[in-house]
């Protein structure tokens, strides 16, 4: 393989499932299910923003994009079928580097059962830009502004565990695939339980779905804020939970009670808060006495790095 386009679209349709049908500039997507609905999502991650190329081994950086992606599709109800990819890559990176990359998202797409349907490839000046989207198809379109009055939010994964990995890999820990550690392993490859939002979605008293990405302190002022409602939050929550982003759970309303959820689902569900008419601000937490108005204590993408 060598650094030219030629010869990287070359790996990628030996490697990755689909790969093989990338014979033209554009590629068909499938018509949906008769009864269901296309939907796509897509995200960005640049190096030295979003990723930094000595703490992230390639492959695990490739099963990352992906995850982060199909994390969406399913937090809409959406099984995946597919995606696109587009690198942008810098002088410096190395023929074994783009190798690996694209070993770990080929492994990453068989688990998933997701093909590569088209991209593209070009150089920059330096460093790396990833891009990826993902296509798939809902029956029941899970979006995040069906909240209702005294629902309840749910979590199927306690929030924090990414940013306790953040932390590590910013003391000096690294990645050691012999001894992985979980927290590591939280916030350089993501496993959301894919499978879980299609679950949900075919409950209709589950009435809004997002996936943990920027931090619950966003994403629950995100579901609040397209409901048109307010939110206030469980007393329980520590502010690691509150600020840590990338934990990529199910973050769900429903008025089932969470004993009734868990039984249907077979798995524990956290609780994060409980919805209110619309107050003066979206996200509240309670005191006993009074509301008082939570702050954004996620990540901002347009800050400095």
């Amino acid at each position: 393989m060598s650094l030219q386009e030629t010869g990287i679209l070359a790996r990628i349709r030996a490697l990755l499932p689909g790969g093989t049908d990338l014979t033209d500039d554009c590629g068909p997507l499938p018509a949906p299910p008769a009864g269901q609905q296309l939907l796509v999502t897509t995200d960005l991650m640049e190096s030295g923003q979003h990723f930094r190329l000595d703490w992230h081994p390639p492959d695990l950086l490739a099963r990352k994009l992906l995850m982060v992606n199909l994390s969406d599709l399913d937090a809409s109800g959406a099984t995946p079928f597919g995606y696109t990819l587009t690198l942008a890559l810098g002088p410096e990176t190395t023929e074994g580097w783009i190798e690996a990359f694209l070993a770990g998202l080929a492994a990453a797409s068989r688990a998933t059962g997701v093909h590569v349907l088209g991209g593209d490839t070009v150089g920059r000046p330096s460093g790396l830009g990833l891009g990826l989207t993902a296509f798939g198809c809902a029956t029941r379109w899970l979006r995040r502004d069906g909240l209702r009055e005294d629902d309840r939010i749910y979590l199927d994964e306690r929030p924090g565990a990414s940013l306790r990995g953040l932390r590590k890999l910013q003391g000096g820990a690294r990645w050691d695939p012999d001894r992985p550690d979980p927290d590591l392993a939280a916030h350089l490859a993501p496993s959301p339980r894919l499978g879980l939002g299609v679950r949900l979605a075919a409950l209709p008293e589950v009435h809004a779905c997002l996936d943990l990405s920027d931090g619950l302190s966003r994403d629950l002022r995100n579901l609040a804020e397209a409901s048109g409602l307010s939110i206030v939050v469980d007393p329980a929550l520590t502010e690691d939970a509150l600020q840590g982003g990338e934990d990529y759970a199910r973050c769900f309303g429903s008025s089932l009670p969470r004993t009734e959820l868990e039984a249907r689902l077979g798995l524990p569900l956290i609780e994060a808060g409980r919805v209110l008419p619309r107050l003066e601000q979206p996200l509240l937490a309670y005191d006993g006495e009074a509301f008082r108005p939570l702050p954004d204590l996620s990540f901002n993408h347009f800050g400095r790095p």
